[in-house]
């Protein structure tokens, strides 16, 4: 209210000063034309030449639209084409996302050579053909999401390998990643699908390879990181071990290794194994007793009684350890194991009896079966077999056995 109060006293103003104006500014036109004149006041004259301004300006500019009617015709036309498009495309990328994979093809194709973004129709047309197994008409319909939009090559490649994953052609979709990751360095999308990829056709090496740039791009969580390196130096310490050649490439790939892996019991067991079939068992060795001094394990002390480097100082090393583990039946086997190699058959013996007390094992009883067998003392030798199979056929799954009866059935039958 107070604006339109305001609107009107300020009109009310506007037309007292020019009112005044008008009284104080007297004049008149004439105008005459052959013998005939016309003769008006200053200010009418003026009101009506504008106005015969205006008048002329809008039938210039009606005169201008209709001299040009095809012209306006057409751009009519394109941006009712161009409205119909939107329309189709959003109907078509609503499909899609509700799974009518039909239709959203039929509406996003329809809608691509009138739409302002056709390398989203063709692309989303693409997706929506795989999921119905039609690939040629997916890979078709990439070819022309290609060539309608300049400077696309990144975006259908990455729509074509997502799709190549897919249908578990791996090996043509690394092709691929390996040449957009020379184009698009550190590219998220990228890595993540080389990550698919390495695992798909176990390339451990380049997963491997490929993990610190997923976690410099916060594109893996650590405990994933931990778990896909573990599993890919533990597949390439067990592939390179094959050959006795590769020690050198071994050792390496130990080198390369994240210091928390070369911790982890595991890998130093593969990686002490891939040594000895190299030859390297001096290394081994030094490997086995310094991973101890870190991480007692088992594993570790029974893969040290294995070893054949210098029997004597390895004896001398294990004694040390058992004053701190008096009770450790592993330690004990791997003292017993040491004796023998050193040819000190009664200590030998001892350390198997120990190790059997501490934890019955059928292993311990094979050896001390073995060993007494070759002192001669045969009963002893016959118990622990015994006792061995007996252990042994306590870790057996259990299993239907035939009986008696049922042995004399089948015999009969």
């Amino acid at each position: 209210m107070r604006k339109l109060l305001l609107i009107v006293l300020l009109g009310l103003t506007l037309g007292a000063l020019f009112g005044q104006l008008m009284v104080s500014v007297p004049g008149y036109w004439l105008v005459r034309v052959g013998d005939t004149s016309y003769q008006t006041s200053f200010w009418f004259g003026l009101v009506l030449l504008l106005a015969v301004f205006l008048i002329l300006h809008f039938a210039l500019r009606l005169l201008m639209r209709l001299s040009h009617p095809v012209s306006r015709l057409k751009v009519w036309n394109r941006r009712t084409r161009h409205r119909n498009a939107m329309k189709r495309t959003v109907r078509g990328l609503v499909a899609l996302a509700e799974g009518r994979w039909k239709r959203a093809e039929k509406s996003l194709v329809k809608a691509a050579d009138d739409s302002s973004t056709p390398l989203v129709n063709y692309l989303s047309a693409a997706l929506a053909a795989h999921y119905q197994g039609r690939y040629e008409q997916a890979d078709t319909l990439l070819k022309r999401a290609h060539l309608s939009t300049e400077g696309a090559d990144s975006a259908v490649g990455l729509m074509q390998v997502q799709l190549m994953l897919d249908r578990q052609q791996y090996e043509e979709a690394l092709a691929i990643l390996t040449r957009l990751d020379r184009q698009l360095p550190n590219h998220p999308q990228v890595l993540k699908q080389l990550k698919q990829a390495y695992l798909s056709v176990n390339d451990w090496d380049g997963l491997r390879r490929l993990m610190p740039r997923l976690a410099s791009r916060q594109l893996i969580s650590p405990q994933e990181r931990n778990q896909l390196e573990l599993r890919a130096y533990k597949e390439l310490l067990v592939h390179e071990a094959r050959d006795p050649g590769n020690v050198e490439r071994i050792r390496n790939l130990w080198a390369d290794m994240p210091d928390a892996l070369r911790g982890n019991v595991e890998l130093v067991v593969l990686y002490a194994e891939a040594l000895v079939r190299g030859n390297e068992e001096g290394i081994a060795e030094r490997l086995l007793r310094h991973s101890l001094k870190e991480h007692w394990d088992s594993r570790l002390v029974l893969r040290y009684g294995l070893l054949d480097v210098d029997p004597a100082r390895q004896l001398v090393h294990a004694e040390k350890w058992l004053q701190e583990r008096p009770n450790d039946p592993d330690l004990l086997l791997t003292l017993g194991r040491l004796a023998l190699r050193n040819a000190y058959w009664g200590k030998a013996q001892e350390y198997f009896e120990a190790s059997q007390r501490q934890r019955p094992s059928g292993v311990v009883c094979a050896e001390l079966a073995r060993l007494y067998a070759n002192l001669g003392e045969h009963n002893k030798s016959q118990l622990y077999y015994r006792q061995s199979v007996e252990l042994l056929d306590k870790s057996l799954p259990s299993l239907p056995q035939p009986t008696e009866e049922g042995v004399q059935q089948g015999s009969t039958g």
